[in-house]
């Protein structure tokens, strides 16, 4: 059964999504009814060019919709022109002070600017770095820090607070409507769950920008990930946020891995093969941990969307195989039940079930695919 259908007949599964406006990062739109769109990072040095382009090419094929790259100095917005060429994805040029560098990487050809106006000088300064971006088509991304917040709101507010986040991102925010300037998008990062998600509601109350939503420097892969699952989680589950970066210490394809993973938990993004599996016990016909291990790596390729369950017995496994398009679960005897569709299909040997469920996976992934390619035409 799909998403869409149950979100239909359950209506408690649906998350209603705050209205924002739509502004475009190259050709991926955010905001208004737009997907949420997954962001990653590069962290390589963006003057070697070939291995900083190995990393974005690496980050599009596991489903980055949108890449940011460092530009920290002029040699790297010279290498931002090359990078920008051969990018699968819309890139994201980073700046942090230098206004000549968010200018240059307009020239360059960046499809958006993640800047904070207010720290990049003048008010001179900040009108000919939003012309640079409107004569080039970028956008702008103001991006307010809990960890870099300006003295002033310091001095007011005592220290980092939800109250003092969104009013750095609004005085930002004005620095660039003053300039007419509205395809801008706004994040209030911060790497405590709870003044994040304050700080973000608060957002989202007083502006109708698109929001992106990130837990800043949110730590190692495994802790990272239960981080940005609860803080991002909890906000997209209150219909906030129209673009996602998942922050880890860890290669950057893993961070767009689980952004996808909590997009797909909420059932916001479709993109690939969802193993529902169980935790393994003593009943389990077969190794469920090694099993899916093997399918997650097998099946890393397929992009169509699908449920598969692997369930280790038939306690569960019949329930759980109502519910996915494909399914196994284990029997007795070194057999266990293949079901397709929700109903038992047929009966096969444990040690040939990988292959045969990859093998399954893909021809469901063609014929899914075949289908769409019909109707487009």
């Amino acid at each position: 059964m799909s998403s869409d259908h149950l979100n239909h007949v359950r209506p408690w599964r649906n998350i209603y999504r705050r209205k924002s406006r739509q502004i475009m990062v190259g050709k991926v739109a955010v905001g208004g009814d737009a997907p949420i769109s997954v962001q990653t990072m590069t962290n390589t040095l963006t003057t070697d060019v070939k291995a900083t382009l190995e990393q974005v090419q690496r980050a599009a094929i596991a489903g980055a919709d949108i890449v940011r790259v460092s530009t920290p100095d002029e040699a790297s917005t010279r290498a931002l022109r090359e990078i920008v060429a051969e990018s699968p994805v819309p890139i994201v040029a980073d700046i942090h002070f230098h206004y000549r560098r968010a200018i240059e990487a307009a020239e360059a050809g960046a499809a958006c600017l993640r800047i904070n106006p207010g720290n990049i000088g003048s008010a001179s300064r900040v009108r000919e770095v939003v012309k640079a971006a409107r004569d080039h088509g970028c956008s702008i991304r103001i991006g307010v820090n809990a960890g870099s917040l300006e003295r002033h709101l310091l001095e007011k507010y005592g220290e980092p607070c939800p109250e003092a986040m969104v009013e750095s991102g609004l005085d930002h925010i004005k620095l660039l409507q003053d300039n007419d300037f509205h395809e801008f998008k706004i994040s209030v990062k911060a790497s405590d769950v709870f003044l994040a998600a304050a700080a973000y509601q608060q957002l989202a109350e007083a502006t109708d920008a698109p929001i992106h939503l990130g837990i800043t420097e949110a730590g190692g892969l495994m802790s990272g990930t239960v981080k940005s699952a609860i803080g991002l989680g909890n906000l997209l589950w209150m219909g906030i946020g129209d673009t996602i970066r998942v922050s880890l210490s860890a290669d950057p394809v893993e961070e767009v891995k689980v952004g996808f993973e909590i997009l797909k938990s909420l059932g916001l993004r479709h993109r690939g093969v969802t193993i529902i599996s169980c935790p393994s016990c003593a009943r389990q016909g077969f190794d469920v941990i090694k099993t899916v291990s093997a399918l997650e790596e097998r099946l890393a390729h397929v992009t169509t969307s699908m449920s598969l369950s692997i369930i280790g017995c038939v306690v569960n496994g019949p329930g759980e195989a109502l519910m996915t398009d494909i399914g196994f679960t284990g029997g007795g005897a070194g057999t266990g039940m293949v079901y397709l569709a929700g109903k038992q299909s047929h009966r096969m040997s444990n040690a040939e079930m990988v292959d045969h469920i990859v093998d399954l996976v893909e021809r469901r992934a063609a014929e899914i695919e075949a289908a769409r390619a019909e109707a487009a035409e």
